[in-house]
């Protein structure tokens, strides 16, 4: 059983200026929604961080919300935050798969992202892990947005001669020499 388990977390992130996420959430089922959201604020907080929350319809709108708000808006991270619950229909699998896909292809393209989207079996599962003085996963998402912005701001500083780059305002046309000599 997981719940006897004992893992290792990462110290708190540190920063030396501001963060700010977005919080995303489905909240479909509203008190679990609203425990993530909770234990998301209070992790932001602890970290000197500030937020904004939006709330979406369900959760294969998270992505899209967050693809929005990087285009759109000026944060440094965000926090997914929902909860599915394995029904009748094979919509389960639909919404666990897209919606961890969506939030995967986003983080691969830089954006930091700290997935709370519960997938679980029974609803019982869900508050367990939604519960402020047991797991809560909305503050496990939130520091998870936390630590991929301290690495993109340790790892995104600018790098000098990557790569081919032309001299300033020199280019040349391939199959042609600097100086017009015939090779």
């Amino acid at each position: 059983m997981a719940g006897t388990e004992t893992h290792y977390t990462l110290p708190r992130a540190e920063f030396n200026k501001p963060v700010k996420l977005l919080i995303v959430v489905a909240p479909y089922y509203k008190d679990i929604a609203d425990n993530l959201i909770a234990g998301a604020r209070a992790e932001i907080e602890a970290a000197g961080g500030t937020h904004d929350l939006v709330e979406v319809p369900g959760a294969l709108e998270i992505p899209s919300a967050i693809g929005m708000a990087e285009r759109l808006s000026n944060y440094d991270g965000y926090v997914a935050l929902g909860c599915v619950i394995r029904g009748e229909t094979t919509h389960y699998e639909t919404v666990c798969n897209d919606s961890s896909r969506g939030l995967t292809l986003l983080g691969l393209q830089g954006l930091c992202i700290g997935n709370g989207i519960l997938t679980v079996e029974t609803r019982r599962q869900a508050e367990v892990r939604a519960d402020p003085a047991d797991q809560n996963k909305g503050g496990g998402a939130a520091a998870a947005a936390l630590h991929l912005v301290a690495l993109a701001r340790k790892w995104g500083t600018p790098r000098d001669s990557v790569g081919f780059q032309p001299a300033r305002d020199e280019y040349q046309i391939a199959g042609q020499s600097k100086d017009n000599h015939t090779a």
